[in-house]
């Protein structure tokens, strides 16, 4: 009896000389962690500070032009109509276009903040969720400083910055999808954590009417996130041992029952019907699909500055597992290894199917130059960065796992971490170039407008019908007489009908 309690005291006290031995190593790690997050969260934020203070600086191009009439004379339940009725039979698109277009130009302005702010806190509680799901945590300032790379990525680094950020008729369609989907999902995941059943079924309910607005929102984010959706209810099968109850998979299952019937209700409507008949199919191969889909990956391969995401997940995953030891769970409890690694590789084959179809509806959309109309690569690249980061978390654990086991110098994790967050924020300084230019030609440009714009004001003051108009192009967007034909020429009619006059010739 004696003996066994010597024995247990000496262990607790190794454990004792142990722990306070790591203290000095974590406190070393945890503060270069912060200090870098900290570094991070500052110059990301300056970016989307910028990108979002230009909102103010938007000012009408392209299809703004006729949602903005439409709106205005129409309301949001007239332009809902016309939609579907018209024009492509994107009802919800439509609904949310009359809101924003509602109060004449004041919603287009401060719809970049409001994306910056709901997509980077959905992304922070989405990661805090992740964390908890596997029993570890992370600090909340490095969790922002994530998701802040991760925004300014998707947003500065790509072809068409402009378009899905400043340009809403393109965030509407394929930035605002996400947006919707993950806070829909959010809030399904804190309803089963609740436990209650009530709760859960509100849940429910709200993914069935957000699966059929994305469905009537975006056709391209429908098909991806049904794809990575319907995986998800797969996986989450409750004799796959992944899940413990059928909760999740129900979610996923119902989200993507309603997006397939709003998809389905978007397709046969008489819009929809009426846009086909526009563009009649043209002849497509599996060649030229596959022509477009290695243009669209050589293009988003050029840019290193993607390998950013990796960097912030990996300063996650050292935290992870320097500052935050994993709870370990009974091994009854835990999911099979071998659907671990499955899950571990599947971001793989999905990224490569969902461009694909992404590819195939542009090429059948709009013919051999679909494939640049880059802003709809949001709704596949949003995904992809979240996983590009995901696979930087894994490797950033195992090689803290790796340095805590083999008790590595103090200095060894706080050297890595400042190695990983230069490289993290040199993709973040090379994004720079990219956003001063979208800001001196937004700023440029909106002087130009409001020049003309006052210019134009004054001569249908004076009784004029017919006004001069001078195109300002930005973004890669349309403006009046991007056609010879006036009859084709959308955009100048819809400029007209903006101004309440007859017609705009050129100046």
């Amino acid at each position: 009896m004696n003996s066994s309690t010597t024995v247990a005291a000496d262990d607790s006290a190794a454990d004792a000389r142990s722990a306070a031995a790591d203290r000095p190593e974590r406190s070393g790690a945890r503060r270069a962690l912060l200090w870098t997050a900290g570094i991070l969260t500052a110059a990301t934020g300056i970016l989307l500070a910028v990108g979002s203070f230009l909102g103010l600086y938007v000012r009408p191009t392209s299809d703004d032009w006729c949602a903005a009439w439409k709106s205005r004379d129409m309301g949001v339940f007239g332009i809902t109509s016309d939609f579907y009725n018209t024009q492509n039979g994107r009802v919800t698109n439509a609904f949310l276009s009359g809101i924003i277009y509602s109060d004449g130009l004041a919603g287009i302005k401060i719809l970049p903040v409001i994306l910056v702010v709901t997509m980077g806190v959905g992304l922070v509680l989405l990661g805090r969720e992740i964390l908890r799901a596997f029993g570890t945590r992370a600090p909340l300032l490095l969790l922002v400083a994530v998701a802040m790379v991760l925004e300014a990525l998707l947003f500065f680094a790509g072809t068409r910055s402009y378009q899905v950020l400043l340009w809403t008729p393109a965030t509407v369609s394929h930035t605002m999808p996400f947006i919707i989907a993950l806070w829909a999902l959010l809030f399904g995941i804190w309803a089963f954590r609740t436990g209650r059943k009530a709760l859960r079924n509100t849940a429910l309910v709200l993914t069935a009417v957000v699966g059929f607005a994305i469905g009537t929102l975006s056709e391209p984010f429908t098909v991806v996130s049904c794809v990575l959706v319907g995986t998800a209810a797969l996986v989450c099968l409750p004799r796959l041992k992944v899940a413990k109850s059928w909760y999740p998979f129900t979610w996923s299952a119902v989200y993507c029952a309603a997006a397939v019937i709003g998809l389905a209700f978007l397709y046969t409507s008489p819009g929809a019907r009426w846009r086909r008949a526009q563009t009649p199919p043209t002849k497509m191969s599996v060649g030229d699909v596959f022509k477009d889909y290695f243009h669209i990956w050589d293009t988003i391969l050029h840019q290193w500055i993607y390998l950013g995401a990796v960097a912030a997940g990996l300063l996650l995953g050292l935290a992870v597992a320097v500052l935050a030891p994993r709870r370990e769970q009974p091994a009854a409890s835990r999911p099979p290894v071998a659907m671990l690694r499955v899950i571990a590789v599947l971001p793989v084959p999905l990224m490569a199917l969902c461009t694909l179809l992404v590819a195939y509806a542009l090429r059948s959309g709009y013919g051999p130059t679909g494939w640049t109309y880059a802003r709809t690569w949001m709704n596949f690249m949003i995904p992809l960065v979240i996983a590009l980061c995901g696979y930087g978390v894994l490797l950033g654990h195992w090689a803290g796992r790796r340095i805590a086991e083999r008790r590595a110098p103090r200095m060894v994790p706080i050297v890595a971490t400042v190695l990983v967050g230069a490289f993290a924020l040199s993709a973040t300084a090379a994004l720079v170039p990219s956003v001063q230019k979208l800001a001196v030609s937004t700023v440029y440009r909106s002087i130009a407008w409001d020049k003309q714009n006052a210019k134009i004001r004054s001569e249908i003051a004076k009784g004029e019908t017919d006004v001069a108009y001078k195109p300002m192009y930005i973004g890669s967007l349309a403006e009046p007489f991007f056609t010879k034909d006036y009859k084709r020429d959308w955009v100048a009619q819809c400029t007209a009908k903006f101004y309440g006059v007859d017609r705009v010739h050129k100046q």
